[in-house]
């Protein structure tokens, strides 16, 4: 696009009739009314656009998907990328949207292309993405050799706008809405023909690609259609030109060159090259003594004959994160990915994972420190996350692009089609230096070119959502790393399961990773990865049983054949394995005052002990039971219903006292829920956890004795677990569980976790009390025993002692775990069995309508809808934040700084008052008119510390977080 040539010139230069000219000139794309003041011409839209798709290919695109787009296009895959890019927009060229703007119509209509009366009924409305591919399709088909070509490249300009239509909607619903007549008809085609030539095509015909990407990658593509429309959209940054004769190729290349300039966009590594030496990655860029199970990890890397799955199965402690970072440089740079996604269980775990991440990067280039984005709601209370924005004087500028209603740029009509309008993101002065703003916005996090956040962003790309392809983009052309994959539950392992089959159909390498994976899962995960690469619903092949543990299992495909094979070698662990001495604390009360007490006499002679319950109410009250009896020594609670400030601060000392090199002191005890569970880097001496299913109990036990090095008391040489939440109901043993517990992991898993302690610890008691932890208590030895724990927890066979009745649970957990796998297909991105399908067409069958984050939440969630809110104080001349900053009379906020104390204390309230929440709490008055503010929900406390929700009163205590009573 270096032609300097105006648009009229260009059309002139053809042979065009002069009054075809002036219509093509006076199509509009973006009224003055919501464009600055200022109209912005079609064919400058769609310049601008194409202009910005250039960029994308030069500074943006991994190599990989490069490669992918010329072999498609013949070669000519950057003029190609820029023509399907900026023809999206081409059904604008419609009466059905030139007559939506009265002002913006009357030129058209004065150029000679008119309308009858157009449709009222918005039934019958006729959208312009779905016009242009309706403008496109006929075309295609004449002029394209390759009938097939224009049956994948239609869905990408009619899904433009977040959904993709089947075929049967691209027949318009009045005869008017596409035009009528020789001139609606000519206007139509001299905008596509004099677009094709600008960007260098001589003709339509010799756009037809010589092949088809595959579903996967023309889902990503589309979402790379969005991305270039949503940068160019941006009045901020492409103002108006309302004349044919100030638009032109070169004249779009350089106001796209000024728009990436000013919002700093950029990719990740670019052409990364091959490490110096198989284990470079490991010794030189992490500074690591290489593990066994990590150099197995990193020969896979070096070794997958193309890209493909890994499965990494190791102790926890063993160092698998870093070993994945390593094997992702291999990968990334043998398979050409140009950056990394890791997706944590928690915001709890994906903090820290983010410190590493960034250390990791700035090892390539100092300057992509700024490129790691931390992808969770409460990223602004992380103290590296602030670091670095503050660094370069963005922190305000934030505020702009997380706010919910973020418009991505919007063109006029969007807010036609269900996206709310709003303030522009991206705005700004000179060059960018520090974090791109524009990634940061809704739906494009995982645009950036290296990211860590919750696994809810890898779920939600499999979710059937609008502008899902937009997060789908951000996963190709990476190499993604999944942390704690056994973490999902039946219902999340759909979405996860759907996720690797688009994943292994666009060929991103995956490495997942878990120290307690069941093997049913290992194979489910190879078998969803395979049906993606081979393009089939049913794909299964047998994984070969590992040789040991640590071992990898591989996944991928050679000369259209699919292969999984395993580590057949024993893989020594980083350290032997240790006796975990097991017994039985019998209690299921709520109070928890049996449980303080085990805590207080396993440090009376020092020592450091994690206590991690299965509900919040129950941490509470442990931690109650402690400080009421004085404890001496550090007690520390960690919970969900913690403010976000609250949480960062005691998360992060509890992993300064208690991680690798931390000052421990003498006595310590933290009081915790499943947030301690998993990718919590601390190191205690004695545990007293819950019951709960045997993989997460040992992922439990992974934070006993986990350091090297680390001093302990005489009395704490063997690590010791205390399991409680359990007492035996009848003479027979059979275990009574806490109601929360059966709950949230159900009767079945419980019993058979109990039955394999209890193979261990002994039969549990009635009574109360401790049972087994003298010296002759039996031990588990941790990690040799922990596959086989895991396998039998998770197998067909009975492990529990005859009259527990497992066969009447067993019966009832299947059927509530297949009830819950149905209910999951209702969002996945793809109907059963609709792999063989080569295109994107009815992609959005009856789509989900969740727009709002936690609406996905819910989505990817079964339905687990948590609500957020603002704690507030009211006074006597207004409010005051929960740390006591005053506010104005009807809430104002005074400055950022202000704001980000507010911030500190947003609260999550349980799930049960979701509804009531919703209908009891709003924003405060004078937050409507700031971005961060507009929707937050306050939960205001009135003079007596409590606030009214539905039949609950709720507060928030400095010590415990949100306590919830009955009215």
């Amino acid at each position: 696009m270096k032609d300097e040539r105006s648009i009229d010139q260009l059309m002139r230069s053809t042979g065009v009739r002069d009054e075809v000219i002036v219509q093509v000139g006076r199509l509009w794309g973006k009224s003055a009314a919501r464009n600055g003041g200022r109209t912005h011409l079609l064919v400058g839209h769609l310049l601008d656009t194409a202009a910005v798709a250039g960029l994308l290919w030069d500074r943006f695109l991994a190599q990989s998907f490069r490669r992918r787009m010329d072999e498609v296009s013949g070669g000519c895959g950057r003029a190609w990328l820029m023509w399907v890019c900026g023809i999206h927009d081409c059904g604008k060229a419609c009466p059905a949207f030139q007559a939506v703007d009265a002002v913006e119509a009357a030129p058209v209509l004065e150029a000679g292309l008119t309308w009858g009366r157009l449709p009222a009924d918005r039934r019958r409305r006729w959208r312009h993405d779905v016009a242009g591919a309706a403008m496109l399709l006929p075309r295609m088909r004449g002029e394209w050799a390759d009938a097939a070509a224009s049956g994948w490249v239609w869905p990408l300009v009619a899904g433009h706008h977040g959904a993709f239509p089947p075929l049967g909607r691209l027949q318009p619903p009045h005869p008017e809405v596409q035009g009528r007549g020789a001139g609606w008809a000519q206007a139509q085609r001299v905008l596509v023909d004099v677009f094709t030539r600008a960007v260098g095509f001589e003709e339509l015909a010799a756009v037809c690609p010589v092949g088809r990407l595959s579903k996967a990658e023309q889902l990503a593509l589309s979402g790379l259609i969005v991305m270039a429309d949503w940068i160019a959209s941006d009045s901020q940054h492409f103002e108006g030109l309302p004349r044919a004769g100030d638009i032109s190729p070169a004249g779009a290349r350089r106001r796209a060159e000024g728009a990436w300039k000013r919002l700093g966009l950029r990719g990740g590594w670019g052409d990364l090259l091959l490490p110096s030496s198989p284990s470079a990655p490991l010794t030189q860029r992490l500074g690591v003594e290489p593990r066994a199970s990590q150099r197995e990890l990193v020969g896979w890397a070096w070794r997958l004959p193309a890209p493909g799955l890994l499965v990494v199965e190791a102790p926890m402690g063993e160092g698998k994160t870093k070993a994945a970072l390593a094997a992702a440089e291999i990968l990334a740079a043998r398979f050409g990915a140009d950056g990394v996604f890791v997706a944590m269980p928690t915001q709890a775990t994906s903090d820290p994972m983010y410190g590493q991440v960034v250390e990791w990067v700035r090892s390539f280039d100092p300057e992509l420190e700024a490129q790691v984005a931390l992808l969770h709601g409460k990223r602004r209370f992380n103290r590296l996350w602030r670091e670095i924005w503050e660094s370069v004087g963005a922190g305000e500028a934030e505020a702009e692009v997380s706010a919910p209603w973020d418009v991505y740029g919007a063109i006029d009509e969007d807010d036609e089609f269900g996206l709310p309008a709003g303030p522009q993101a991206g705005a700004g002065g000179g060059e960018r230096s520090g974090p791109p703003e524009w990634f940061l916005g809704a739906k494009r996090g995982l645009l950036s070119a290296f990211a860590v956040g919750t696994v809810d962003h890898l779920l939600y790309a499999a979710t059937r959502t609008r502008h899902v392809m937009l997060r789908f983009a951000g996963l190709v052309g990476k190499v993604v790393i999944v942390d704690e994959v056994h973490a999902a539950d039946v219902y999340m392992r759909q979405f996860l399961l759907e996720a690797l089959r688009w994943l292994g159909q666009a060929r991103v390498p995956v490495v997942m990773l878990s120290a307690t994976l069941p093997p049913v899962q290992r194979q489910a995960f190879a078998d969803a990865y395979l049906a993606g690469v081979m393009g089939a619903a049913d794909v299964s092949v047998r994984v070969p049983e590992p040789a040991g543990y640590p071992c990898v299992t591989a996944a991928f495909a050679v000369e259209g054949q699919p292969r999984a094979e395993s580590s057949q070698s024993v893989v020594a662990s980083w350290r032997p394995s240790a006796p975990v001495r097991l017994g039985w604390l019998a209690d299921v009360a709520k109070e928890g005052e049996g449980v303080a007490a085990a805590a207080r006499e396993a440090v009376a002679q020092g020592g450091v002990v994690l206590v991690i319950v299965n509900q919040v109410d129950r941490a509470q009250a442990v931690y109650e039971a402690l400080r009421r009896r004085g404890f001496e020594g550090e007690l520390h609670l960690l919970h969900g219903r913690l403010c976000a400030r609250d949480r960062a601060q005691r998360t992060e000392r509890c992993l300064r006292l208690m991680g690798p090199g931390g000052e421990r002191p003498e006595r310590m005890v933290v009081v915790a829920t499943q947030l301690a569970e998993q990718s919590f880097d601390v190191d205690a001496d004695v545990l007293i956890t819950d019951l709960a299913p045997v993989d997460l109990l040992l992922q439990r036990i992974g934070r006993l004795h986990r350091h090297e090095g680390t001093r302990r008391p005489a009395a704490h040489r063997v690590a010791r677990v205390w399991v409680t939440g359990v007492a035996a109901a009848d003479a027979g043993g059979r275990p009574r569980f806490l109601p929360a517990s059966r709950a949230i992991y159900g009767e079945w898993m419980l019993l058979r976790a109990a039955a394999l302690v209890a193979g261990t610890a002994g039969p549990l008691s009635r009574d109360g009390g401790l049972r087994g932890l003298g010296e002759a208590a039996g031990c588990w030895s941790v990690p040799a025993d922990v596959p086989g724990l895991v396998a039998r927890g998770y197998g067909e066979a009975e492990v529990c002692p005859p009259g527990w009745g497992e066969a009447a649970a067993r019966e009832a957990w299947l059927a509530g775990e297949t009830v819950r796998e149905n209910n999951a297909q209702e969002f996945l991105l793809t109907r059963p069995r609709e792999w063989g399908a080569a295109t994107l067409e009815g992609l959005h069958y009856a789509g989900s309508r969740a727009h709002e984050e936690e609406d996905l939440d819910a989505v990817v969630r079964d339905g687990e809808r948590s609500v957020e809110a603002v704690v507030v104080r009211r006074l006597a001349g207004g409010y005051a934040a929960l740390d006591g900053t005053r506010l104005g009379v009807h809430g104002e906020v005074l400055d950022e700084q202000v704001v980000e104390r507010l911030l500190g204390g947003t609260v999550r309230l349980p799930a049960h008052l979701a509804g009531e929440a919703d209908r009891a709490l709003a924003s405060l008055p004078a937050w409507s008119a700031h971005p961060w503010l507009r929707y937050a929900r306050a939960l205001v406390l009135e003079a007596d510390g409590w606030a009214a929700v539905g039949e609950r009163r709720v507060t928030y205590d400095d010590l415990l977080g949100v306590v919830v009573e009955r009215v």
